[in-house]
């Protein structure tokens, strides 16, 4: 699934890093699952963390309940002598192109269970803290996805954009995950191919079109196994969150401090269940439930979607220049009205002006309502282009919104944020449906979630079905025992990473502190509200936790 702050993918669930914000061209937007991100159907589903059992009641019923027993266990505090070498790495700090901003790489083990099988590079970025104030240590941030390039997020906001006060006491830090963006990233398909894969039917009408998806999986998985056959076997959550322990111990501190958002939330609380002493002061904002399986993750976050949209539907009959109804038009109505649109679009796809002649199908204006929904600030954008697009037959506002979920540049080219997120959701859990029919059975369910976005969401989480490489993790909880005071936001309307999974998360770890924010959008920090800021803040800076379930507004 995506959870990142800003899209998703591929896999069987929606992305969940945190989305830009609509027009600003910086990182906090939309990562998962997920901080920052949205992508097309297809990305969309697999951006979202694939987690879940696959066959029957009974079956799925067996996986919950193990995952309500297993919890995920404390590494030994001692550091293991064959991975001595790489905790006592000195990063050797450069220039990277971008003001006020060094750059190194830190290399980790390949496999932890082989260190002497080969390494990985991973890429770290800095900006050293400003002062005035003691410097309190680094804060790694992560936005999400997974996939979502924690360096692009740290150089394009959080190391420019984090409130003053925290950036002039800690170094703002950034690793890339291992299999993203700079960290030896993961790739599976070129531009063409990509631009062919988001244009896929993601709502199979007939035997022919559910042909054509599972070829399109089929290719997308390949093109991956055939570019990274061994990494794909090591981008587990729990590998990289081990990861961001070498990291730490090169920075030269002694805990982690950390700011993880969507998906980020997972990294994090998976580090502080690894290593509870070593936890320092952790932020988990948008959070996500480790121990839900794949099917259900994906069928909450897709009720989580609905929520959002039936947000937007409602502010948007209120405007002047609603596409979709006039004043008193019921959400129901709405949603209505928007799925006769994509039925329009699926029959016959309009112009959009591209360069490359791509035409607005329907699972590219799907994919545009879906990153508009990590954003409240986008649902002006949202309205013109859908007013483009029914109203004039222009699909050019819907494709810019589709592409900024895929992370498509002016070019035709793809960053691997898609391929990154489908490559650690479908080795973190088992796929939510192993064919066709299993997902046809599951569409009521689906449905009744979303009328608008349950069917493509369903056969979204059917990618990690056909993916080379066998999942490694299985649904868990994580209590972190001994860990300090670790803060978990919420925000009551979040489209990616429904609330009750904040709630989850909050209850499980053994320190959790729950902080709710009530409102619209995907995350919390730094987005609007004084009080979630102030918060927050206190706690990075004051070491001061906030009253479980306070809540803002």
């Amino acid at each position: 699934m995506d959870t990142r702050r800003t899209h998703s993918t591929a896999s069987g669930a929606v992305s969940g890093s945190v989305p830009r914000r609509a027009g600003s061209g910086g990182a906090h937007r939309r990562t998962r699952g997920g901080a920052r991100t949205a992508a097309g159907l297809l990305a969309t589903a697999a951006l979202l963390v694939s987690a879940c059992s696959s066959g029957s009641p009974s079956t799925s019923a067996t996986a919950a309940a193990a995952a309500e027993a297993a919890v995920l266990v404390a590494l030994p505090p001692s550091t293991p002598a064959a991975l001595k070498p790489y905790y006592s790495q000195k990063p050797a700090w450069r220039g990277c192109g971008v003001p006020g901003f060094q750059c190194a790489t830190v290399k980790a083990p390949l496999d932890y269970t082989k260190p002497s099988a080969g390494d990985v590079r991973l890429a770290v970025a800095r900006k050293k803290a400003t002062g005035p104030g003691k410097r309190l240590g680094s804060l790694l941030v992560n936005p999400g996805g997974p996939g979502g390039s924690a360096i692009g997020y740290v150089q394009s906001y959080a190391g420019i954009g984090y409130p003053a006060e925290v950036r002039a006491r800690y170094d703002m830090v950034a690793v890339d995950p291992r299999g993203v963006a700079g960290s030896e990233p993961v790739t599976c398909l070129d531009g063409p191919g990509m631009d062919r894969y988001t244009r896929t039917d993601i709502t199979p009408d007939d035997g022919r079109e559910t042909t054509g998806l599972v070829a399109a999986y089929r290719t997308f998985a390949e093109g991956c196994g055939a570019d990274s056959p061994r990494l794909l076997r090591h981008v587990s959550t729990v590998e990289a969150a081990r990861d961001m322990d070498i990291v730490r111990a090169a920075l030269g501190d002694e805990k982690l401090n950390y700011v993880g958002a969507s998906y980020g939330t997972f990294l994090g609380a998976t580090y502080a269940g690894l290593f509870p002493g070593r936890a320092g002061r952790l932020v988990l904002d948008g959070a996500m439930d480790p121990s839900l399986p794949a099917r259900r993750l994906n069928l909450e976050q897709t009720a989580g979607f609905d929520t959002a949209f039936r947000s937007f539907a409602k502010d948007c009959v209120r405007r002047t220049d609603c596409p979709l109804g006039k004043a008193g038009t019921s959400p129901e109505q709405v949603g209505r009205n928007l799925k006769a649109f994509f039925g329009k679009l699926d029959a016959r796809p309009v112009r959009t002006g591209d360069a490359d002649g791509r035409r607005l199908t329907e699972s590219l204006a799907t994919t545009g309502v879906i990153a508009a929904m990590y954003d409240e600030g986008a649902w002006q954008q949202l309205r013109e282009a859908l007013t483009s697009a029914m109203k004039e037959n222009d699909g050019s506002g819907l494709l810019v919104l589709s592409d900024s979920y895929y992370e498509r540049d002016a070019d035709g080219r793809y960053s691997n944020l898609m391929f990154a997120n489908a490559a650690v959701n479908c080795l973190d859990l088992p796929t939510a449906f192993d064919t066709p029919d299993e997902v046809r059975r599951a569409l009521p369910a689906f449905r009744k979630a979303s009328p608008v976005f349950g069917e493509g969401l369903a056969w979204a989480a059917l990618n990690c079905a056909y993916w080379p490489v066998h999942a490694t993790g299985e649904p868990h909880r994580i209590e972190a025992k001994g860990a300090a005071p670790i803060v978990v936001v919420g925000t009551t309307r979040d489209p990616a990473t429904p609330y009750r999974w904040a709630r989850a998360l909050a209850g499980q770890l053994s320190s959790g502190r729950l902080l709710t924010y009530e409102g619209d959008g995907h995350t919390a920090y730094g987005r609007g509200s004084s009080c979630i800021d102030r918060t927050i803040n206190a706690y990075l800076l004051r070491g001061t936790p906030p009253q479980d379930g306070k809540r803002c507004s």
